[in-house]
């Protein structure tokens, strides 16, 4: 029998590229393309107490899975992952041959102690438990020795290396590898799962494979590389080098159709794979999730992404903190200034004005003629949001986003004769291009989604200005079609799909409870109009 085993992991680490809704008829076929393809082992997806969706791959029992691996493979080995906090033991039925086969417990170094005896009970309900420590690149070596000599206690069917930050060279491998292999009970297997930041899975999956030892190994792997940000090893890969280079054991041709029929939509919708912030989380050594947040804003350059990950201390990197990040991109962004002047400038030259605000959203190209109706009949004080529109008369060019002042370097020569340039404090040295400064702080959002949100921000400027009324243009809100959100290809939001989603539920938010304070008209399209017309007539009715 061969000592190389390969276990698939797209159902449940790719499902973080889709909230893990691969829907019930992809992960039966997903499950059975890969028994076709003889996979070693198939992980199913997570076991947590939450309620059942027959879509998901979170399942709240083992019975729930059962029917997705119904006919079970004999030479397949069944799995699912828990993690903390742990499904209570009491929700797992004893191990009868008819679901999963084995459990997989993951767990940070603050939590060993717990991991190991939910391991010992699990494995006393019959299943096989393999011990997963996230981020075993964090472990000093004497640290990784203690927990080697717990788990030789235990006698669990695997133990991991880990490579969640996706940081590991061919040395830091071989010599955690060889570490476990000279310690670890040999009746332990050793698996290895791998992050992709550094695009070395691959590599270091073919170090491990040429290595002389008789203990059995996993390998984990997903098709198409599918999880969050830089990916995973890829399945399709690693099997063909196994086949050409080892023994020829896998059908590499069930896997292709599971990349074209079923998760060809999930890439085109969420790219994963590699990028220049997961790089640099990984050269930072730090959680992949703090270079995502910092990308999501699509606010700030990469310098300033590398900028703000450096300052994250080492005892903050292992493990994801969305506040702490905050806090500190916040810090990175903030300038304070004192801007009592500049808002009376402001005020002066909006005073009896009617105000407009045109964001940059498709429809003020598709809908141009009737913007500029209204610029002819009402007269306003015309403000852009971030851009400079050559298809309007326009007052002033409020500019909040470091990024997109860098794009518009020359914003003196490229401003119309006449239009002012507002720009926040965030944006150092600012104040050489413009005499309008205003407080960055003072303008943010009490919503970490949105809270800077250049056109969200403006109104907030406006709200100081005591402005009763504005007329909005270009908010058309974000689409799933990336393409469609902006009038200027130059200017697409490369957001993640679930982003975007939570960035149109946050703004209606936030309209919807500054309406209050001043009243909102559109005149474009937008997805955010209803929020608005609810409003005003709930403010009608009272």
């Amino acid at each position: 029998m061969s000592k190389i085993m390969i276990l698939d992991c797209t159902l449940r680490d790719g499902g973080y590229i889709n909230d893990w809704k691969f829907g019930e008829r992809t992960i039966k076929k997903v499950i059975l393309n890969l028994s076709k393809s003889r996979i070693d082992i198939i992980e199913c997806g997570f076991l947590e107490e939450k309620d059942f969706d027959k879509n998901k791959t979170i399942f709240n029992s083992v019975e729930r899975i059962r029917e997705y691996i119904d006919p079970k493979n004999e030479n397949v080995m069944y799995v699912g992952m828990i993690a903390q906090p742990y499904i209570s033991i009491d929700k797992i039925s004893e191990c009868d041959g008819k679901s999963i086969d084995g459990i997989r417990v993951t767990f940070h170094e603050n939590e060993i102690e717990e991991a190991l005896i939910y391991g010992k009970l699990l494995k006393e309900k019959g299943y096989k438990v393999f011990i997963q420590p996230v981020g075993t690149t964090s472990y000093s070596d004497s640290n990784l020795l203690k927990l080697t000599q717990k788990v030789n206690n235990l006698k669990p069917y695997a133990f991991y290396l880990v490579d969640t930050l996706g940081i590991m060279y061919k040395n830091d491998l071989l010599r955690m590898f060889h570490l476990l292999d000279n310690n670890l009970d040999e009746s332990i297997v050793i698996g290895f799962h791998s992050h992709n930041n550094l695009q070395l899975s691959f590599s270091n999956a073919q170090e491990l494979l040429m290595l002389h030892t008789k203990r059995k190994m996993i390998i984990d792997s997903s098709v198409f590389g599918m999880g969050r940000g830089a990916g995973n090893l890829c399945t399709e890969l690693i099997t063909h080098y196994i086949n050409k280079n080892i023994e020829h054991k896998y059908d590499i041709i069930p896997l292709l159709e599971i990349v074209d029929e079923h998760l060809s939509n999930n890439f085109n919708e969420t790219k994963w794979g590699y990028s220049i912030p997961y790089y640099l989380a990984a050269i930072n050594q730090c959680h992949p999730n703090y270079a995502s947040n910092l990308l999501n804003k699509q606010t700030i350059s990469v310098k300033a992404i590398n900028a703000i990950l450096k300052q994250i201390p080492i005892e903050k990197r292992d493990i994801y903190d969305q506040y702490f990040i905050e806090e500190l991109y916040i810090k990175y962004q903030s300038h304070y200034v004192n801007d009592s002047e500049n808002l009376n400038i402001l005020s002066d030259m909006v005073f009896d004005r009617k105000i407009l605000v045109i964001a940059p959203g498709k429809s003020i190209d598709l809908q141009k003629n009737k913007i500029n109706d209204f610029i002819k009949i009402n007269n306003p004080f015309v403000l852009c949001v971030n851009f400079i529109p050559q298809l309007f008369r326009v007052d002033a060019v409020f500019i909040s986003n470091l990024k997109r002042f860098r794009s518009l370097s020359n914003v003196n020569t490229l401003t119309p004769e006449n239009t002012s340039v507002i720009t926040t404090s965030n944006i150092a040295k600012s104040n050489e291009y413009s005499p309008i400064v205003i407080n960055y702080s003072d303008l943010l959002i009490e919503n970490s989604i949105i809270t800077d949100n250049a056109g969200l921000m403006l109104i907030n400027l406006l709200n100081r200005l005591s402005i009763k009324c504005v007329y909005l243009a270009g908010f058309d809100g974000f689409s799933l079609d990336k393409s469609a959100n902006y009038y200027s290809s130059e200017i697409i939001n490369n957001a993640e799909i679930q982003e975007l989603v939570k960035k149109n539920e946050a703004i209606s938010e936030y309209l919807t409870t500054i309406s209050r304070e001043m009243d909102i008209h559109f005149i474009t399209s937008t997805v955010y109009s209803d929020v608005i017309e609810l409003q005003n007539r709930n403010m009608v009715e009272l």
